[in-house]
């Protein structure tokens, strides 16, 4: 959104509406509208800073702490949807029992939300009737209310960096632009040299000379414009590749947690947003400058043929800027909702496609069906209506120019008929005029487009703007030998701030080569803390060490250079089996990657196939079961030659024989492996048995600790130590 235009031409407050980028922001996307419109203008980026958001949302009480400590009083109503006209606007609206929106307008018969996963939205009472839940929130500035600025903005820049040549094809285009603006200036004199000194005096030698002048200037014409395309082509595919590889390798970089809370049809979209950032610089920043020195020189021809003519066109384009920048917002807002509608109508496609075995197998293919043409229904709908608003437009544009035409011809013909003019000179006066209101309309609209480009940029800060996953790059350089320690001293873990803690004062040291076993009931945090011990996730308190070292100093891209790990959630990309046994390496080591697949139990199975380690696989279809994919995926682990293995699950698809086979081999790998699991035949065979309750490690002797481990061996036994 744009905050610099959060005034009205009256100089009163205006209500932004500003859309989601995470799936369960919509109360912070709620509380920064309300608190721009109060005067402190913040966005998403801003917020996120301030308060942290999981998956599961926020609460109405969670808004008004929030409102709070931004320095605004709350006040929890309930009420009727006749009732709203009551209540202080704007004001925060609890919709869907699961949504916030906030209230901007209530009239006669409608209301005006701003939705923060649809845009602004007008419905009638009975609509909101089957939205509203019935309560809302007013929040009023205090006192220590701040009214300050807290935005971010991206750099066109920032986006493509240091490019070489990009100044010096500029230049070319532009030099090229200029030689056919030459030559488009010169041509009304064609006609007006023809009419008035060939044709009006029978001179035919005249005429074809100046037949073939200009004809060779239409060859020069249709060379530069050859070279020019091909100038802007190269441009614009540089600028296009620098745009989108310096974005991906940002992407790639960024925290875990980022890509969890986002639906990925909406990441795709703010990705693709690229694009018209680059046609506007690689194209439209060469013709602004072309057509800003063409309409002045224009413009002064036609002055020089006729002032009073030249008023009228002035007249015309006037009014045509005057309401393209005066419907410049609607056109914005209708385009940013046909953005998201498609990017939601994107992420339902790509998410039945995923989930297509489970749909047929739950029978729900009407229900997607019915889903995606919903969803599909309203990116049309959004395009209708956007394009209503461009047909509006285009026959208002298309009426102011008609009756300046009608007008300049009637005017003109009455200035021949009295002698002011000749025929040459009028024909000369309308291919001028027809230049310059073109090259300014042109002008008019790369201005609308640069403006437009807030939009696109916005998106695009989502992306580019988001804070990448901290790495110590300079010590993390350091060549570190690791023996394969880890410990973590009083980690407490929390998703977001008005969650309660996942992980609390957790103290927990696994020495080199030691074999431990994570249990617990489902829900305690175990998939959690090894997200943290993986760098993953950062803890809200404590430290994870490795080898003694602070992971932080150890560096987390070093750190992961040295580890394996198997997760319940991994997946394996389009290629072959060796390809993602090996990570696609560009350096494939055969005999390891066979070696790997040995001890992982899965070499037999994979030579037996008819393409053995040529198999090719996919994210979305296999031919491998359960449990060969999660050998392959341990074989993926094991091929980078850990000193550290974490699984989480990694052998559950398995039987016990073969799990038992499995767990010899990695035994005689001698290397530290911490493996979740509940299975009694893996917890069995660890060194040591780590309960994880709650939250918190189960100290020895608890009974819930000898229970879960009881579950596992035969007999008495206790948490924490050593295997009998």
């Amino acid at each position: 959104m744009t905050f610099s235009a959060h005034l009205d031409f009256f100089g009163g407050p205006r209500l932004p509406a500003i859309i989601q980028s995470e799936a369960a922001e919509c109360g912070l996307a709620c509380l920064a509208m309300i608190a721009t419109y109060h005067g402190r203008e913040v966005d998403l980026i801003a917020m996120r800073r301030l308060f942290s958001v999981s998956l599961k949302g926020v609460t109405l009480r969670d808004v008004l702490i929030m409102g709070q400590r931004l320095g605004m009083t709350g006040r929890g109503l309930r009420l009727e949807p006749e009732q709203l006209k009551e209540i202080k606007l704007p004001c925060i609206l609890h919709w869907d029992m699961n949504h916030f929106v906030v209230l901007k307008e209530v009239g006669a018969r409608k209301v005006t939300i701003h939705d923060p996963a649809m845009g602004a939205r007008t419905l009638t009472f009975e609509e909101v009737g089957r939205h509203f839940t019935g309560i809302a929130l007013e929040l009023t500035p205090t006192e220590s209310f701040e009214r300050r600025k807290e935005t971010s903005r991206l750099s066109l820049t920032a986006l493509w960096g240091r490019m070489r040549g990009i100044k010096r094809a500029l230049a070319q285009a532009l030099a090229l632009s200029a030689v056919l603006q030459i030559v488009v200036l010169t041509a009304p004199f064609y006609m007006q040299l023809a009419v008035d000194e060939a044709v009006m005096k029978g001179d035919q030698d005249l005429l074809t000379a100046l037949a073939l002048g200009f004809g060779l200037l239409v060859l020069i014409q249709i060379g530069a414009e050859w070279l020019r395309s091909h100038v802007l082509l190269f441009l614009g595919s540089a600028l296009n590749f620098q745009m989108g590889a310096n974005l991906f390798h940002h992407l790639v970089r960024l925290p875990l947690a980022w890509f969890e809370k986002r639906h990925i049809g909406d990441l795709v979209s703010r990705f693709r947003s690229a694009e018209p950032i680059e046609r506007l610089v690689s194209e439209g920043l060469v013709a602004a400058l072309v057509d800003g020195v063409m309409a002045t020189l224009t413009l002064a021809m036609i002055l020089i043929y006729s002032p009073a003519l030249s008023g009228i066109v002035l007249v015309a384009l006037a009014l045509y800027a005057l309401l393209r920048f005066a419907l410049y917002r609607a056109l914005r807002q209708r385009q940013e909702e046909m953005i998201e509608a498609e990017a939601k109508e994107q992420t339902t496609f790509i998410e039945t496609a995923r989930a297509i075995q489970s749909i047929k197998i739950f029978g729900r293919e009407a229900d997607r069906e019915a889903l995606w043409q919903n969803r599909y229904a309203e990116s049309i709908s959004r395009g209708i209506r956007q394009g209503r608003f461009t047909i509006g437009f285009k026959t208002a544009n298309d009426l102011i120019y008609g009756l300046e035409n009608v007008l300049i011809v009637y005017l003109g013909a009455r200035a021949i008929m009295a002698n002011d003019m000749t025929i040459g000179m009028l024909y000369a006066f309308m291919a001028y005029k027809e230049q310059f209101l073109s090259k300014a309309t042109n002008l008019i609209e790369t201005g609308i487009r640069y403006r437009m480009l807030d939009l696109h940029l916005d998106r695009l800060s989502d992306i580019a703007l988001a804070e990448r996953e901290q790495d110590r790059h300079g010590e993390s350089l350091v060549a570190r030998q690791m023996n394969g320690a880890v410990e973590l001293r009083d980690v407490s873990f929390r998703y977001a701030d008005t969650e309660p803690e996942v992980l609390s004062g957790v103290n927990l040291r696994v020495e080199a080569g030691e074999f431990v076993a994570i249990t617990g009931p489902s829900g305690g945090g175990k998939t959690t803390l090894l997200k943290i011990m993986l760098g993953l996730f950062r803890p809200m308190t404590g430290s994870v060490l490795i080898d003694g070292v602070p992971l932080d100093h150890f560096g987390i891209r070093a750190f992961r250079a040295e580890i394996g790990v198997v997760m319940q959630d991994d997946q394996l990309l389009s290629g072959s089996i060796a390809e993602n046994i090996c990570f696609f390496d560009a350096s494939l080591d055969l005999d390891w990657m066979r070696a790997c697949a040995a001890v992982a139990g899965i070499d037999e199975e994979i030579m037996a196939m008819p393409m053995n380690y040529n198999t090719l696989i996919g994210d979305m279809g296999t031919t491998l079961s359960g449990g060969q994919r999660q050998r392959v995926l341990l074989a993926r682990a094991l091929y980078r030659r850990p000193r550290i293995l974490f699984m989480d699950e990694g052998t559950s698809s398995l039987d016990l024989d073969k799990e038992r086979e499995v767990n010899r081999a990695l035994a005689e790998l001698k290397i530290t492996r911490i493996v979740i699991a509940h299975r009694p035949e893996t917890i069995r065979a660890a060194d040591r048995i780590v309960v994880l309750r709650e939250g918190r490690v189960s100290p020895p002797l608890d009974p819930e600790s000898l229970a879960f481990a009881d579950a596992a061996r035969p007999g008495p036994g206790t948490a924490g130590i050593g295997r009998s």
